[in-house]
């Protein structure tokens, strides 16, 4: 064997070895998602769906980093345009850890609970700092929503829908599924219905969407 063929044997050897790091059982991808939350309650029902969308994205074979708004410090933005929409933010706190892994997700999960017929203030608290990485994730992503709300008035969900629509259109990601959980209130309500498989099975599927 010549020095040549001897190299591009080993290339293509160690390309190979790489390959199940790279790709799922089936050849999909594995991917990279960060799940953001916004409830305060631990144990709420966003929460429930968050754990359970989680839950199948790992069996599927993706990496999870998950960011729970409401019990971390993340100043809102004030406006000042220190960034430039592309640079440092003038308050270091919590946010890093979403600056840190949201550039090179391949798909974003937003959770949140409606508040007062709006998404969380943590959530979005989070989403407004967006801003200051803006020219680093116009780029294609996958994203999910995963939503609750007492109500059981398929309307009253629009709000927030139309703010997700908007925000991915505006993004240039993917809408890769929603879970809409409606006539959920009191804590473990979520529990008794449907949406927990859905959040699962979404997470489970997402590589294929």
């Amino acid at each position: 064997m010549n020095r040549r063929d001897f190299i591009k044997g080993t290339l293509a050897a160690g390309a190979l070895a790489m390959l199940p790091k790279a790709l799922k059982a089936g050849g999909e991808k594995q991917m990279k998602i960060l799940v953001l939350t916004g409830s305060p309650r631990k144990n709420g029902n966003s929460a429930t769906l968050a754990d359970n969308f989680i839950k199948g994205a790992e069996e599927a074979g993706h990496h999870i980093e998950r960011f729970d708004a409401a019990f971390k410090k993340v100043h809102p933005c004030i406006a000042c345009n220190h960034c430039g929409m592309d640079g440092p933010c003038v308050f270091s706190d919590d946010f890093n850890f979403v600056r840190e892994h949201i550039v090179d997700a391949d798909a974003v999960a937003f959770v949140t609970p409606m508040y007062y017929f709006g998404i969380s203030a943590q959530l979005k608290t989070v989403i407004d700092r967006f801003y200051a990485i803006n020219g680093r994730i116009h780029r294609p992503k996958k994203a999910v929503l995963l939503m609750t709300y007492a109500d059981t008035a398929a309307k009253e969900a629009q709000p927030i829908i139309s703010h997700y629509e908007t925000l991915l259109n505006y993004l240039g990601w993917t809408d890769a599924g929603r879970v809409i959980a409606s006539g959920v209130w009191p804590v473990g309500a979520v529990n008794k219905t449907k949406y927990p498989q859905q959040a699962y099975e979404l997470g489970k599927n997402i590589g294929a969407v």
